[in-house]
């Protein structure tokens, strides 16, 4: 049975740099980007991002990032893989998942999806886990 958690968080640093940038087509960039988390989890992630920026507002985006804190009582850190596509300046099939293996310490075992939204009210991270 999963836990379902859900914290804000704020960017703490966003670093980009493009790496292809053609005159005609899609640019790509990296960033590499410092979220500190609050709520039911309390924690710093680090994610380096791979973004595309389409024509008309389109785009989409693929991260990996360490989440290092607290979720409940267990203490340790775990890797998310999270990405999404955009459309008309809002998000469309987006993902998010534990990378399986990656919790250390109190959190080996973690597995579960997570999700990202950004709303007039901030940004929310959401996780639903299970220990294997």
């Amino acid at each position: 049975m999963s836990t379902h958690v859900r914290s804000t968080f704020k960017v703490a640093s966003w670093e980009q740099v493009p790496y292809e940038e053609p005159e005609q087509g899609a640019k790509l960039f990296r960033a590499e980007v410092k979220k500190i988390f609050s709520g039911d989890i309390e924690a710093e992630g680090t994610a380096i991002l791979l973004m595309c920026q389409g024509e008309n507002d389109g785009g989409g985006y693929v991260a990996t990032e360490r989440i290092t804190g607290r979720i409940g009582e267990r203490t340790g850190s775990f890797v998310i893989q999270h990405g999404g596509a955009m459309a008309d300046n809002a998000v469309t099939d987006s993902f998010g998942y534990i990378v399986p293996g990656s919790g250390t310490d109190d959190l080996k075992g973690l597995r579960g999806h997570c999700t990202f939204q950004h709303d007039d009210k901030g940004a929310t991270f959401t996780l639903d886990y299970e220990f294997i």
